[in-house]
């Protein structure tokens, strides 16, 4: 049997036209392709990100007493919206390192609110430093410094947007604990919550 598969591999055009191989190989990477597209908006949906109990009884909670789940236009920041790019480049960079993310869950990382918390501000800090690298993409599909309505917005708000503009700051460098409680050991560890009191 696997004499003639391998005869068949070596040869293919002995058993089919090229034609009818062309079209099969069309169809086959058609399929393919839908399917690995197809896979990855499935697994960029918030009900896939909540699936699991650590971010379904943990970080969901939390989201969904800020202004990102509800406010007065009805607009919604999702999981992937924040987490996941929307360039297809960046997107899968980012697929691939969540597969860190799975090895953790396999081995039970955070699957106890204790031990949530304690590897809270570490999370964070990944999370804070990828924002910071990118210049807060993510944050920036939405919200266009050119955009904004300075006259919409509060004296201390504008004040802070122009200074962290001309000092080259991104978002997340004041808008951290936006969508998430900061960590607990921010009493202990200043850098955690640099610039909060913007995001409240």
């Amino acid at each position: 049997m696997f004499k003639k598969l391998w005869n068949f591999l070596k040869h293919p055009t002995s058993h089919f036209s090229v034609g009818f191989l062309t079209v099969a190989g069309i169809i086959m990477g058609v399929v393919l392709w839908g399917g690995f597209n197809w896979s990855l908006e499935v697994t960029n949906t918030e009900e896939f990100c909540i699936s699991c109990h650590e971010m379904q009884d943990y970080v969901y909670q939390e989201y969904q007493d800020t202004i990102h789940y509800t406010n007065r236009t009805g607009v919604r920041a999702t999981c992937p919206d924040c987490h996941v790019p929307k360039e297809w480049g960046y997107k899968m960079v980012r697929k691939i390192r969540a597969s860190n993310e799975l090895w953790h869950k396999a081995l039970g990382s955070i699957n106890t609110p204790e031990k949530f918390e304690a590897k809270r501000l570490t999370m964070a800090r990944h999370v804070w430093s990828s924002m910071e690298k990118t210049d807060s993409r993510e944050c920036r599909n939405c919200h266009d410094y050119e955009s904004m309505d300075y006259f919409e917005q509060g004296r201390r708000g504008v004040d802070a947007h122009i200074e962290g503009f001309d000092e080259g700051k991104t978002c997340i460098h004041c808008h951290r604990g936006v969508a998430h409680s900061l960590p607990a050991l921010y009493e202990e560890d200043p850098s955690a919550v640099i610039g909060t009191s913007a995001a409240n």
